[in-house]
């Protein structure tokens, strides 16, 4: 049940808490209709049997009116079709209990009290309460402030009637049109209310979506900006060196020097601008887990125990520990707090990520997952990651950082070494990789003879 609990929403938690109190109501209401009966009720065979009717019907109305609700529900938060044969059965209904409300009063079935007619007004609103809640999240405001008129004159026009007694029809009206205020005041703006909270919701999805195409279209852009205007010189001149190779003219050797100038040159503009994506900047990282966090509901406490700045391999990295311990509290948890410290004892900086949302029972994630790419990066430069649940229902990300952690090269990863071994080779001279090409070919093909 915790779990059942704990894996919902902000926005889930809320529109069950609404939808568990309205189905909660009518219940109420329904018992609000059965116990004046026993002080109220004459005890003749008449009066009874038209109490048990009475009785038997209100709880059937009830029970539809969760089918209607329900279907209410879903057609005035999601745009479902209406339920229009659960709300007329629901209205019959209420016809029928008004009218076995009014033969009691008439028959003196309401009379062992006191006969001043204020039982019928009361079962008059518990026995249309039901019927309220099946009806009105089906239409606008406008018709359903005129559709309470109408009934009020209706359930009026009945008592008088049946009753002969003017009072009591006036009482019935106003019963009536008071419980459709209190439906306009409390069941209608429970609806808007929850319509608005899965709109806040759905908005903010929108809003982590666009912010996600905006930073890939920022990263498009730089990269064609970088890139295009070079790969389109590369191809010219690649041309023009083929058009002249066939031709014997020396000069292709100079356009493919300066197709390999601009090749280093664009290389290099490439690193530059993957590593400031790749970068992470601690302070930047810390303000921006504090601005998501709050914008999701959730309390960040940051507690720096830091008096000085960190060297820039150290920000970096607890920069990217900060990231994902904030990614996964948003995706795997939903906590109401987290807290950030950052502390150290001259020889380790130590961050500690804690929140109270997250699933104990969880795996931390499988090898390859962000918790374990994020160990691979601490342990180039000494580093270590441990993860998962505390004391006190906690979950707890400690990372640990020793302060001499390398800025350049050695704080990258195995597999960034490896590409950037790679476009350093690739941008030695021409000489010097024609040289390295023969003899990996020759090896090749001594390896081939031999075999």
């Amino acid at each position: 049940m915790k779990g059942f609990w704990r894996r919902r929403s902000r926005a889930a938690k809320l529109d069950l808490y609404m939808r568990v109190t309205l189905y909660g109501i009518p219940w109420l209401i329904c018992f609000g209709i059965i116990v004046p009966f026993p002080s109220n009720l004459v005890r003749e065979s008449g009066p009874v049997a038209l109490a048990q009717g009475l009785t038997a019907v209100v709880v059937v109305q009830v029970a539809l009116s969760m089918h209607a609700m329900s279907r209410g529900f879903a057609h005035r938060l999601h745009g479902a079709p209406a339920p229009w044969r659960s709300a007329v059965l629901s209205l019959v209904l209420g016809g029928v209990v008004v009218a076995l409300t009014v033969i009691l009063q008439a028959t003196g079935g309401l009379a062992a009290g006191n006969n001043d007619g204020s039982s019928m007004v009361m079962l008059v609103w518990y026995g249309l309460f039901p019927t309220m809640m099946s009806l009105y999240a089906l239409s606008t405001t406008r018709w359903l402030i005129l559709w309470t008129f109408v009934a009020a004159a209706l359930v009026a026009a009945a008592a008088g009637f049946g009753t002969q007694r003017y009072e009591l029809a006036l009482g019935s009206a106003i019963s009536v049109l008071l419980l459709g205020a209190f439906g306009l005041v409390t069941y209608r703006s429970s609806l808007w209310f929850m319509a608005m909270i899965w709109e806040i919701d759905r908005a903010r999805d929108t809003q982590a979506r666009l912010a996600v195409a905006e930073e890939r279209l920022r990263f498009g852009r730089d990269l064609h900006d970088v890139m295009g205007r070079n790969l389109a010189v590369i191809a010219l001149k690649s041309e023009l060196a083929v058009q002249l190779a066939r031709r014997g003219r020396p000069e292709a050797a100079e356009q493919m020097a300066e197709v390999q100038r601009i090749a280093q040159e664009s290389q290099r503009e490439v690193r530059e601008v993957v590593r400031g994506y790749r970068e992470a900047d601690l302070r930047n990282e810390i303000e921006g887990a504090r601005g998501v966090l709050a914008a999701a509901g959730i309390s960040c406490l940051v507690e720096n125990g830091l008096g000085t700045d960190l060297p820039a391999g150290v920000q970096s990295a607890l920069g990217w520990v900060v990231r994902e311990a904030t990614t996964n509290v948003l995706r795997h948890g939903n906590p109401k707090s987290c807290t950030l410290r950052l502390t150290s004892d001259g020889v380790r900086a130590v961050l500690v990520v804690e929140n109270d949302g997250a699933d104990s029972s969880a795996p931390v994630g499988p090898s390859g997952s962000g918790l374990a790419g994020l160990r691979e990066r601490l342990a180039v430069v000494g580093g270590s990651l441990v993860a998962g649940a505390a004391e006190d229902g906690l979950f707890r990300v400690r990372a640990e950082v020793p302060l001499t952690a390398p800025d350049g090269p050695a704080s990258r990863t195995r597999t960034e070494k490896e590409v950037e071994g790679m476009a350093q080779e690739s941008s030695t001279p021409a000489t010097g990789g024609a040289a390295r090409l023969s003899r990996r070919f020759s090896r090749s093909g001594a390896g081939a003879g031999a075999a």
